[in-house]
């Protein structure tokens, strides 16, 4: 009898090891190739003409110089065994999830670091090669991205982190110097600008960050034509809302920066900003865009607007991933002349937040926005205290002065010092006479502001003043109401205040509000004074935790 028992459970054993071996062929199966085509836009582009906005009359869609496939090409072969059945069963761990949720699973063996790269990678290009669906959000993926993952998939996990970057995939905006890829502001003139990493891209990386790839942007950060679409680019193409995809704006120009982290297309992504270029794609994809005091990121290595104005900043789909990502990035570059040092722990300032007796300049003009009205509610029933102001709405005379000025000499130094050698372009002027030898393809909505910068004739006496004037028109704007209130944050919409900001050098953070009844997002932004990035994570925070307005797009959500 005891003889019988022993070979029942030995023929019981090789069923079960031959069920798991036939289970995992079959989960190891070999999957289909998916490929792109191209498409007549012809319709698609006609639909576009009758949208309310002008900026929503569109062009083209599609890239004429980028086919898609090579996006993914140099990774198709990672993804020949990653089946849909695979990518469906790792969703409940990673759509919609914060970074010390995802970091958890990973280090409860519910996920690794190489199947979370696998899965941005394999939704990219489900949607992206979808002619329906396709949101032209990302440039290039990087080659050597799942090799890192499986890298660290190797090291113990036990005192890793779960409130870092350590192995998370990220999206860089495409003006971002990033190597083995290029960065290419997604002008054709920089297609092939092979460079080293930005001091943040290096920061990233230091931290074993994974660097998934480069997103779209508005070409030369949308400081190229005027009243084109927002998100357009010579190399990466339309990029496109997916909460209403060819209805509404992206925003600009952190455009594909915004789009990919709505889109859970990558954990968070790195945007830039001069005057609203974070605001504004993160109001418009309803996530979480911060835009620092000028100084606390580094911006070498970065493709310039203005060294007075620009600033890089994370956008995440939550508070949390931000202030894990800026503490990844912040840090002293000596080449950069206005960077500070910080020992600031932006997660530690996170940890316990309330809106109880915080005091909140709400614009009155403002309140006619039924959205904004109900979310100042939210926040008064929350304990908050509201104090209705009305800014005087002044003009900033010599706001252009700045940006032509410094993108004449920011441009031509970034190129002296960090652009790839076979860049040949040395200045605005080489740029204007390149597009102009094909105007179709490389600039369809022309290049007004670049001819602006040319026929500027500011001095550098008349810009210094310009500066220091508009600096003290906008801190004025703010302070009036910020020290006679003792506002902890001015309250305002989307990039509303973005200008002010930019100038006044304050910094903003805008987390999602709401949606219109016809379904666009839009995003309550929080102003303060310079060097406050706590405090405006900690009120973002905690109106975050109080309203959970965010909403993946219906038609991303699969």
């Amino acid at each position: 009898m005891k003889n019988v028992a022993i070979l029942l459970l030995f023929f019981v054993s090789i069923f079960v090891s031959c069920k798991k071996e036939k289970d995992t062929k079959l989960e190891e199966k070999k999957q289909p190739r998916v490929v792109w085509q191209p498409y007549d836009e012809t319709k698609d582009l006609e639909a576009t003409q009758s949208l309310e906005q002008p900026r929503m009359h569109m062009k083209l869609l599609n890239s004429k110089v980028l086919d898609k496939n090579n996006i993914w090409k140099n990774l198709e072969a990672k993804l020949d065994f990653f089946s849909e059945e695979k990518y469906s069963s790792l969703k409940q761990f990673i759509l919609e999830k914060d970074i010390p949720t995802i970091q958890q699973y990973i280090k409860d063996s519910k996920l690794t670091y190489e199947e979370l790269t696998l899965f941005y990678i394999y939704r990219i290009r489900k949607y992206e090669s979808d002619n329906a669906l396709s949101l032209n959000s990302v440039i290039a993926l990087n080659p050597k991205v799942v090799a890192l993952a499986r890298e660290l998939d190797k090291i113990d996990k036990t005192n890793i982190d779960i409130n870092s970057v350590f192995g998370m995939p990220i999206l860089l905006k495409d003006n971002i110097n990033t190597e083995g890829m290029m960065t290419t502001a997604g002008a054709i003139a920089f297609q092939h600008n092979e460079t080293r990493n930005a001091f943040i891209t290096e920061k990233l990386t230091a931290k074993n960050a994974l660097i998934l790839g480069k997103a779209n942007l508005s070409e030369w950060a949308y400081f190229l034509c005027s009243g084109c679409p927002v998100g357009y680019s010579a190399v990466g193409g339309q990029t496109l809302n997916p909460y209403g995809r060819m209805i509404f704006e992206t925003g600009g120009s952190s455009s594909g920066s915004g789009v990919t982290v709505a889109a859970n297309f990558c954990v968070a992504a790195i945007g830039t900003e001069t005057s609203g270029s974070i605001l504004s794609p993160s109001s418009q994809n309803s996530i979480v865009g911060l835009k620092p005091t000028i100084g606390l990121l580094s911006r070498t290595g970065i493709v310039p607007i203005s060294s007075t104005l620009d600033t890089p900043g994370p956008m995440t789909k939550n508070v949390i991933d931000n202030a894990i990502l800026l503490n990844a990035i912040i840090g002293k570059d000596n080449d950069d002349n206005i960077s500070v040092t910080t020992d600031v722990n932006f997660v530690d300032a996170v940890k316990d937040v309330s809106l109880k007796d915080k005091r909140f300049g709400i614009i009155k003009k403002l309140l006619e926005d039924s959205i904004y009205k109900i979310a100042t509610k939210k926040i008064e029933k929350a304990g908050g205290v509201l104090i209705e102001i009305e800014p005087e709405q002044v003009q900033m005379p010599g706001f252009l002065n700045i940006l032509n000025i410094d993108m004449k000499n920011d441009l031509q130094e970034y190129i002296k010092t960090h652009a790839g050698e076979n860049i040949e372009i040395k200045n605005i002027e080489d740029a204007i006479a390149f597009n102009n030898k094909d105007t179709l393809l490389r600039i369809p909505y022309g290049q007004q502001l670049f001819e602006g910068i040319i026929a500027d004739s500011t001095t550098v006496e008349e810009l210094n003043v310009i500066k220091e004037d508009l600096k003290t028109i906008a801190r004025t704007y703010f302070d009036v109401h910020i020290n006679k209130h003792q506002l902890d944050a001015i309250l305002s919409i989307n990039n509303y205040d973005a200008g002010y900001a930019a100038v006044a050098k304050y910094p903003a953070l805008t987390v999602p509000m709401g949606y219109t009844s016809e379904g666009e997002p839009k995003g309550l932004t929080f102003i303060a004074e310079p060097f406050s990035e706590s405090k405006l994570l900690q009120l973002g925070r905690a109106y975050e935790k109080v309203t959970k307005e965010r909403k993946m797009p219906i038609s991303y959500s699969y």
